[in-house]
């Protein structure tokens, strides 16, 4: 069976219910992962820092979690520092967080971008 797309979703997130509705639209299936009970493990994360020009950009920096961390905090982390951190709160990470079987990470929700991944 092949391995399908990853979407680690929050349900009070309203980005989050646009993506899904979005992916339903377009009649994509997808294994739905609560990302506060499962944050994406380490390997992940270190594949979308590697993937994105700044690393804050994994970061929800809207939530009360990053908040609280402070961006002085998390802008003087290491990168194995931050990994931990959103491995470890998955509410400090970007959402929703897709991960496509061939390795192509998307942070937050963006229509046109998805539409280039996941139909293009």
């Amino acid at each position: 069976m092949a391995e399908s797309i990853r979407v680690y979703s929050y349900s009070s997130c309203s980005t989050c219910r646009k993506a899904l509705k979005w992916l339903a639209e377009n009649k994509i299936a997808y294994e739905l992962i609560d990302i506060v009970k499962k944050p994406p493990h380490k390997e992940l994360i270190s594949m979308a820092l590697l993937s994105l020009e700044k690393r804050k950009s994994i970061f929800n920096t809207n939530g009360l979690s990053y908040r609280t961390l402070g961006a002085k905090l998390v802008n003087s982390m290491s990168d194995e520092e931050a990994i931990n951190a959103l491995v470890s709160d998955g509410k400090l990470i970007k959402r929703p967080f897709l991960v496509h079987p061939k390795g192509t990470i998307l942070l937050g929700f963006k229509p046109d971008e998805w539409s280039n991944v996941l139909l293009g």
